[in-house]
């Protein structure tokens, strides 16, 4: 068990019953029968790569903003979440994944905007309108899949691509872009709501039953980017880049440290005060977007209190 300042690194359970383990960049599963059970590390990842120091939180933070929205998104859509048995973990249905991730995107920023700069004016099959500048909206919101890469970067995809591949059916893929647009309608306007705007997010799905479920995280920093809705059309008007909400400040803290996850490049040491800088964000992150204060967890013991709570939750 890797500790670093009360933060968890990874787990590493025999559960009962357990019947596979799978670690991700930031989830550790495990799989009990038809039921998953998924404790998010304070492990985080930037340019595909895990950064050498957890984040204490951030965890907690990513697991109860994703099961906020997962709650909340139920009308929409059915999805994995069965419980919450601990701040730091979910339960839910084992659902066979659907190999794409649905990516939708409200204004022009991030990798789209980067297409754009280098000359693009097609994404994923999608053309983008000639004069935007970064960070504009879209006419209306754009669907983007990536192809979902068990290791290494996620590739664009075309809708063509993926029905010429046979990933879905057409029936299936006008389901999942139903669920897609309803989903970031509702997530742009929670959003709103706490001042904030919903710019792009991904969703992932899954099938259980013949049945299309939403699975995994959604709405959370590491899936999303918001900027603050305060002070945005002034920031457009003057040209100037918008306040981010998102992991995106890790991202540019590695960039100014020469990290950009190429070859040959070596992680960067991470000092104590960015690793509590980047704590402090994501709390910051979970009371902005949920509006609730945040509880930090009891983090002397975290290893025996997740089992504890995941044991409890299994025997009853």
């Amino acid at each position: 068990m890797a500790h670093s300042r009360n933060a968890i690194l990874e787990t590493n359970f025999q559960l009962p019953g357990q019947t596979a383990f799978y670690r991700g960049k930031v989830r550790d599963v495990y799989t009990i029968g038809e039921q998953l059970v998924v404790v998010a590390s304070d492990r985080i990842s930037a340019f595909d790569h895990i950064l050498p120091r957890p984040i204490p939180y951030k965890g907690q933070v990513l697991n109860q903003v994703a099961t906020y929205f997962l709650q909340a998104t139920r009308d929409i859509v059915p999805n994995w979440l069965l419980a919450s048995p601990d701040p730091n973990v979910a339960i839910g249905y084992r659902c066979e994944p659907i190999r794409i991730e649905m990516v939708i995107r409200g204004y022009l920023s991030g990798h789209a905007w980067r297409t754009y700069q280098a000359g693009g004016r097609m994404l994923c099959g999608v053309p983008l309108p000639e004069g935007m500048r970064e960070s504009d909206p879209f006419p209306e919101p754009i669907i983007t899949p990536a192809t979902k890469a068990d290791s290494g970067h996620d590739e664009d995809i075309s809708k063509t691509e993926i029905l010429a591949q046979g990933i879905v059916t057409e029936a299936e893929y006008a389901l999942l872009e139903q669920y897609t647009r309803a989903l970031f309608a509702r997530g742009k306007q929670m959003a709103a709501e706490r001042g904030l705007i919903l710019v792009d997010t991904k969703y992932e799905f899954g099938k259980r039953n013949e049945q299309i479920y939403l699975i995994d995280e959604i709405h959370t920093p590491d899936s999303s980017r918001y900027f603050y809705a305060d002070g945005y059309n002034e920031r457009q008007t003057r040209g100037e880049r918008q306040r981010q909400l998102s992991k995106e400040f890790v991202r540019e803290w590695l960039m100014a440290q020469g990290f950009q996850g190429l070859a040959g490049q070596v992680l960067p040491d991470m000092p104590d005060a960015f690793v509590a800088e980047v704590s402090d964000r994501y709390i910051e992150l979970y009371e902005r977007v949920t509006g609730q204060a945040f509880v930090r967890a009891d983090a002397t013991q975290i290893e025996a209190r997740i089992l504890q709570n995941i044991l409890h939750w299994l025997n009853e």
